[in-house]
């Protein structure tokens, strides 16, 4: 079965092809391929299938290291859409793509023919209590909520770009223990079905620097929804400007969290590192 290995800003993926066939049992596929002792590597696993809907140009599936089923991903889908154009599968550069967070939309920037950058309309961000979900009395918004976890209290902002994120704001990032807090967080019992975590170092208005423990992946080098959610809560709790550069660990996405129609916009490359063949 040939695959292709793809990244975007270190947050690196398994793409499979299977516009003609599936794969049988994504969910263990997952955990065998994204093995990086036994396996090829990588943060999740990213199926190229074919949509039903009409308004669709193609859906994606992604697959965590765990074997869990996340409704979207950032980077995931950039590197989606530069793999369907590369590979001549569209001559678009504005697509619709269907997942389990709905239509979203990525847009090809090219430069002397060659994708450059891809930016995403990831849709209008979740900010109800019941929708992200989070347990307890329903509120329009959760900013600056006591989240307590061990000995220690956080306070948490939380959004959802379709999947959910816990945003908390530092004074200095470098001092976070983000394998300690990250899983106690992620798992917390205010959190049914669990939650992605990022820590945030807001920088100047325009500027912030995140770190992030991803629901079903642990650390990674970067996460678009979690750049999205981060940079909402930033804008929700008055710390930045509606457009925001946002640093990673494995490099810089930029985020605009549009007025006009509410809607969350990413920008941000993605590179392709080989192609292989797996063995079944």
């Amino acid at each position: 079965m040939k695959f292709t290995k793809m990244h975007g800003l270190g947050n690196d993926f398994v793409l499979i092809d299977c516009l003609e066939k599936e794969v049988e049992n994504p969910s263990q596929l997952a955990k065998e391929m994204c093995d990086r002792n036994f396996g090829i590597g990588a943060d999740g696993l990213v199926l190229i299938l074919p949509s039903d809907l009409a308004e669709a140009d193609y859906r994606m599936r992604i697959f965590n290291p765990d074997g869990s089923e996340p409704q979207m991903c950032g980077n995931a889908i950039r590197c989606f859409a530069k793999y369907l154009y590369e590979r001549e599968l569209t001559d678009k550069t504005q697509l619709n793509i269907e997942t389990l967070a709905g239509m979203i939309k990525p847009e090809i920037i090219l430069e002397e023919g060659a994708v450059k950058l891809v930016t995403v309309d990831m849709g209008e961000p979740i900010l109800s209590r019941n929708e992200i979900p989070m347990l307890g009395e329903e509120q329009e918004q959760v900013i600056k909520e006591e989240l307590r976890v061990g000995t220690e209290t956080f306070e948490i902002t939380t959004v959802s770009m379709g999947n959910p994120h816990c945003v908390i704001f530092v004074e200095d990032i470098e001092k976070i223990e983000l394998t300690n807090w990250g899983p106690q967080i992620e798992t917390h019992e205010l959190f049914p079905e669990d939650i992605n975590v990022e820590f945030i170092e807001v920088l100047n208005q325009d500027e912030i620097e995140m770190r992030v423990w991803e629901r079903g992946a642990g650390v990674t080098l970067a996460c678009g929804t979690g750049a999205c959610a981060s940079t909402v809560a930033s804008i929700l709790n008055e710390l930045t400007e509606r457009k925001v550069t946002v640093h990673l660990a494995g490099g810089d996405l930029v985020i605009e969290w549009s007025e006009d129609n509410n809607r969350v916009y990413m920008s941000g490359p993605a590179t392709e590192v080989f192609v292989g063949e797996w063995k079944l």
